[in-house]
């Protein structure tokens, strides 16, 4: 809802907004592996997509933040970059919207040891109208791994900064927005 609203309120001319969730949640998260075009939850994320399309919606932007449970596994942290740079080009091409917005987050914690893996793959992004917001920094529950609710609403209001820059700016951006 701190996203929403913040976009509603700095920038009204965006009309109503929808958002999808495809989110997994649970104590383990998931992997972004489990995301590769093709598995369950890429076929459902592209379904909830499309069915948001009816009825005259339409796709404005990707939020994405995961990347947790990648930092268990040194071969999952260091295929990170490669297989986010996957998930983005695949869901631009199943969506035909070659340039679609992308707003996602560069993690601050994770259940391993190579959090700093994930976090420099995802920093690294370089692609047209793609943009990290980095949520170091962001103060986190006391299992050190999830982000506090002032974290959540936070990180949501600098997705949506992010988000409406992204759809203001035409040129190539890999900014990093932080708190």
């Amino acid at each position: 809802m701190a996203f929403a609203n913040r976009v509603l309120l700095k920038d009204p001319s965006l009309g109503p907004l929808g958002l999808v969730p495809c989110a997994v949640g649970g104590p383990m998260g998931t992997k972004i592996s489990e995301w590769a075009r093709g598995s369950f939850l890429y076929k459902q994320l592209l379904r909830r997509a499309k069915a948001s399309r009816r009825g005259g919606g339409s796709i404005r932007g990707v939020l994405w933040f995961q990347g947790e449970s990648d930092t268990v596994s040194e071969v999952d942290a260091r295929m990170y970059k490669r297989r986010l740079l996957n998930l983005f080009s695949n869901l631009r091409a199943d969506l035909g919207s070659p340039l679609l917005p992308i707003v996602y987050v560069a993690i601050t914690s994770g259940q391993g040891s190579y959090v700093e893996t994930v976090r420099k793959a995802e920093l690294g992004i370089k692609l047209e109208k793609v943009r990290c917001v980095d949520a170091k920094g962001l103060p986190l529950l006391q299992d050190n791994l999830h982000l506090s609710t002032q974290a959540q609403v936070r990180l949501g209001q600098m997705l949506a900064d992010a988000f409406i820059i992204q759809n203001h700016v035409a040129s190539p951006s890999n900014n990093t927005s932080s708190p």
